[in-house]
């Protein structure tokens, strides 16, 4: 099946992603990865490194003449401020020029530091920084190549930062994904996002961070990706555990997970009725969505819907948190690096990346084939079986 593996350091020289078991055939263009690499850097609050930092790739494996061969894909994302940070980062035999000591409470610093033995806290942090997410990025872009061939698409928007909230009900289509972008802190909502953008202003003054929650969406996705049988394949288990991974995210509610717990069951259950023209329902449609497109671990042909929350960043830009000099044993304040106010609009695109190779991964899983043409095949046999089977029901 469809899987990757990063590699690389925040400030080191690249960011390497390989990606195995995309079909042959699938188009694939440097700058579809390079256009979603940007989307990542999006966002008002961001630091001044998004102002500079450009994303060159080098496609390096698996891709030739515009076309995936069936191999492992191989994307490298250099490091424009390498040269900064050569002798720092410097791979060779040596000694850094400081130690970082006074781990940041919220960070991976300190418990990355007892795991691993370590007395330096850039040994940790240089790769549990989020600048790893632009790897996940580059591959998500591939995962969605491949979903779009089948007619899935995956959107994302900003739905709160910080006590800010937008109103539940406004939820962008595929084809408004390029006005979500538009939007300073990518929100649906206009008024919503002023009200962000002064949220973060007021927060930067005072040199604090905050959090909020991206909503992610896939549309198109086909009844039947996932499974009931094992726990380890159930989708809603899978989303939830790829999204969690993303740094900084604390928690993941899958359609109105949380609003359920506190509602009866004749008002939180999707009422089933049918449709022939709804494809990827196999004639059958849910009046609505509170399920997030998932029952008993598979799609159900409605739109895949997941929120994803995201704790303020843990490096503030005034020393207020308190901790240790893992050196001295005394109590001081957390070192800086340099931060952003909040990174939440950035979230919604790695989100996007994370659902879709999800997605992608199932949609193989449930399809198969060695090439783009037999993977599309497959996809059409099956919509055509399931509106064939759901026909026959209905005369029965």
């Amino acid at each position: 099946m469809l899987r990757f593996l990063t590699a690389g350091e925040s400030h080191g020289p690249s960011l390497t992603v390989i990606v195995e078991g995309l079909p042959a055939g699938l188009a694939v263009s440097e700058d579809q990865i390079v256009d979603e690499l940007a989307r990542r850097r999006l966002g008002y609050g961001r630091g001044p490194r998004m102002r500079f930092e450009r994303d060159v790739l080098r496609l390096t494996g698996g891709i030739r003449h515009g076309r995936t061969l069936g191999s492992p894909v191989s994307i490298e994302i250099l490091n424009s401020e390498w040269a900064k940070w050569e002798q720092e980062m410097s791979a060779a035999p040596g000694t850094p020029s400081t130690k970082l000591t006074k781990p940041r409470p919220g960070h991976a610093d300190l418990a990355g530091m007892q795991k691993y033995a370590f007395d330096d806290a850039r040994d940790v942090l240089e790769r549990a920084s989020a600048r790893e997410t632009a790897a996940r990025v580059a591959a998500g872009a591939l995962a969605k190549a491949l979903l779009g061939s089948i007619g899935v698409h995956v959107v994302s928007h900003v739905v709160q930062i910080g006590p800010v909230t937008a109103p539940r009900d406004c939820r962008p289509l595929p084809e408004d994904l390029a006005s979500v972008d538009e939007s300073e802190v990518r929100c649906f909502d206009e008024a919503t996002s002023h009200a962000m953008i002064a949220e973060i202003k007021a927060c930067a003054k005072e040199g604090d961070s905050l959090g909020g929650m991206v909503e992610v969406i896939a549309y198109g996705a086909p009844v039947g990706l996932g499974s009931y049988v094992h726990w380890d394949r159930k989708l809603d288990g899978l989303l939830a555990g790829a999204l969690m991974s993303i740094q900084a995210v604390k928690g993941v509610e899958i359609g109105d997970g949380m609003v359920q717990a506190s509602q009866r069951g004749s008002v939180a259950h999707d009422a089933i009725a049918v449709d022939q023209s709804f494809v990827s329902g196999g004639g059958y449609i849910r009046r609505t969505d509170h399920a997030g497109g998932l029952e008993g671990g598979m799609t159900s042909g409605a739109p895949v819907i997941a929120r994803v929350a995201m704790k303020p960043l843990a490096t503030l830009n005034r020393p207020v948190l308190e901790t240790v000099d893992v050196a001295t044993g005394e109590s001081t304040v957390s070192f800086k690096e340099r931060t952003d106010v909040t990174a939440v609009p950035a979230l919604g695109v790695v989100a996007e990346a994370m659902m879709s190779l999800v997605l992608a991964n199932e949609a193989l899983r449930k399809f198969g084939g060695d090439s783009i043409e037999e993977f599309t095949r497959n996809h059409s046999s099956y919509l055509e079986h399931l509106g064939s089977t759901s026909s026959s029901a209905r005369r029965d």
